[in-house]
């Protein structure tokens, strides 16, 4: 049997050697899995193809796996301070996209090959795979590979080099983060009242409301020479002294509800402590947090969730998602009936349950061929890609539907991502390496003087935009940078810059609309 002859065979060398080069770091740069790619153009070049198929299944599983990482932190970027972050976001994909139309004019550059060169620059492998499949050529690939290196190498550089070319002392930037986080987060802390409203007592304190009224939570309750931890069903009566916790503003709602504060110093008793959990119970998964009574019941209080790389401060109407970790503080005593009730099972999150998966993709399917008429025969449909995308996004934020849950583990969804990449990458380049000698012959040095300009000067007007008119905090900046260009390697440039987190929540919260953002454009380029 020839070794060369077999497509299978041909497939898994160019991932083995993709794997291995992408495995090579230099000064904390390297290609990672887009190494594949690389190989591919190669093999590509030398007259080796793969199955188109596998192109495809490859793509369907990366686009699946995109949505519903992006989806319950595309929403969530929407609240809050994450507006000003998406300014930055927006700024850098349209200036990104401008740039690429304006040089594909000068230079005469056919408008796929430029749209290419923009999701190379932007190191976007999702905008690429939107734009093979609703152009069906292979120059966007030819143009991703020669403006890639350019995105990953630029974007690592210019985040180490940008505070020295701004002149910025990364010391202050610190201390005024700190200060910010201080006034969103205030201080939490614990005082005691003693109950002197006569309209609230013989009333217990679920019915009163008192946590969702003033946003504390009541530790301890001293009541007929006894200290209680107290429940939803606990009656008040005058002269009762509680013990509750939160920040200043709302503790003083809560001695106007119910009396003024008390030196009395309630002796120790049981031990208030916060733990960490992995929701992993079907069976609470999308109920609004104000219907799990069994928290008030135990005297619980969710103190924040993490999701997809988002920290979300939860309310009484918060849904909770499958895999979320979250923090929880109460009674000690009560701890492990909290551990069973959220689930709390590590194991689980390595499970991959295909039915969601495959049932998502299909109904992915069915809505890229949703066709829209409009006048002189012209139609417009979201494709294969934009189909399965849009029903990762909305069923990621539905989290279940019965029985099902849409919701997929991190471990999981990285797996399925990495696999879909891996085979997408490869069928893409080795399509690209039979073209691209041509199209640098046709078109010269033109296209890596685009690729460069490409990823420079938007990164650039990026970093003004956000630090002279939105007047951000560069260390946001520079997370909120690296996030729009959707670039893990570049944060983990930023990280030894600072000790705070700033960057990283930066990032979390602008990658998800970045990654659709990114692809939004580069359907506009080709449009226009």
């Amino acid at each position: 049997m020839d070794f060369f002859s077999s497509d299978y065979m041909i497939l898994f060398l160019i991932i083995s050697l993709g794997i291995l080069i992408g495995k090579i770091n230099i000064k904390g740069i390297s290609l990672d899995t887009s190494a594949i790619f690389f190989v591919a153009l190669f093999f590509g070049h030398w007259g080796f193809s793969i199955p188109l198929i596998i192109q495809q299944i490859g793509l369907i599983f990366f686009m699946f796996s995109i949505g519903i990482q992006a989806g319950p932190g595309f929403f969530e970027s929407f609240k809050k301070q994450g507006k000003q972050l998406l300014l930055v976001a927006l700024v850098l994909s349209l200036s990104g996209g401008i740039i690429t139309i304006v040089l594909s004019k000068i230079f005469h550059i056919d408008i796929l090959l430029a749209v290419g060169l923009f999701s190379g620059s932007l190191t976007s492998a999702s905008s690429l795979a939107v734009t093979l499949e609703n152009t069906q050529s292979a120059l966007p690939s030819i143009g991703f590979g020669i403006s890639f290196p350019f995105g990953v190498i630029a974007v690592v550089l210019l985040t180490r080099l940008s505070p020295k070319i701004f002149n910025i002392d990364l010391k202050r930037e610190e201390s005024l983060h700190l200060e910010d986080v201080s006034a969103d987060y205030p201080k939490i802390i614990t005082k005691n009242y003693t109950v002197e409203n006569p309209e609230i007592c013989n009333k217990s304190i679920g019915e009163l409301k008192l946590r969702s009224i003033t946003n504390t939570n009541i530790i301890k309750l001293y009541q007929k020479y006894s200290i209680n931890s107290p429940k939803a069903s606990t009656v008040l009566n005058m002269g009762d002294i509680i013990r509750a916790s939160g920040s200043k503003d709302h503790l003083l709602k809560l001695e106007n509800l119910i009396g003024k504060e008390t030196n009395i110093v309630l002796p120790a008793s049981r031990k208030y402590t916060i733990k960490h959990f992995i929701v992993t119970n079907n069976k609470i998964i999308s109920k609004p947090l104000g219907q799990l009574t069994i928290l008030q019941m135990l005297n619980i209080t969710i103190t924040t969730i993490r999701r997809s790389g988002i920290e979300i401060i939860p309310n009484v109407n918060s849904k909770l998602r499958f895999g979320d970790r979250i923090n929880v503080a109460g009674p000690e005593e009560n701890m492990s009936k909290m551990r069973t009730f959220f689930g709390n099972e590590k194991s689980r999150l390595d499970e991959l349950d295909f039915l969601p998966i495959v049932l998502g993709i299909l109904i992915g399917i069915l809505i890229g061929q949703i066709k829209i008429n409009f006048p002189h025969h012209i139609s417009i449909s979201l494709g294969l890609t934009g189909g399965v995308l849009i029903s990762a996004l909305i069923l990621s934020r539905i989290g279940k539907t019965g029985k099902i849950i849409w919701n997929v583990s991190g471990p999981s969804n990285q797996f399925l991502r990495k696999l879909g990449l891996i085979f997408f990458l490869a069928g893409v380049g080795t399509d690209a390496g039979s073209k691209i000698m041509d199209a640098i012959s046709n078109n010269g040095l033109n296209l890596f003087f685009m690729a460069l300009i490409i990823t420079v000067v938007p990164m650039f007007t990026t970093l003004i935009f956000g630090r002279y008119i939105l007047k951000l905090n560069f260390l946001r900046l520079l997370g909120a940078l690296t996030g729009s260009m959707t670039s893990t390697p570049a944060l983990s440039a930023i990280e030894p810059l600072t000790k705070t987190n700033a960057p990283q929540v930066a990032y979390a919260t602008v990658y998800p609309i970045a990654l659709i953002l990114i692809i939004l454009v580069s359907q506009i380029i080709i449009l226009l």
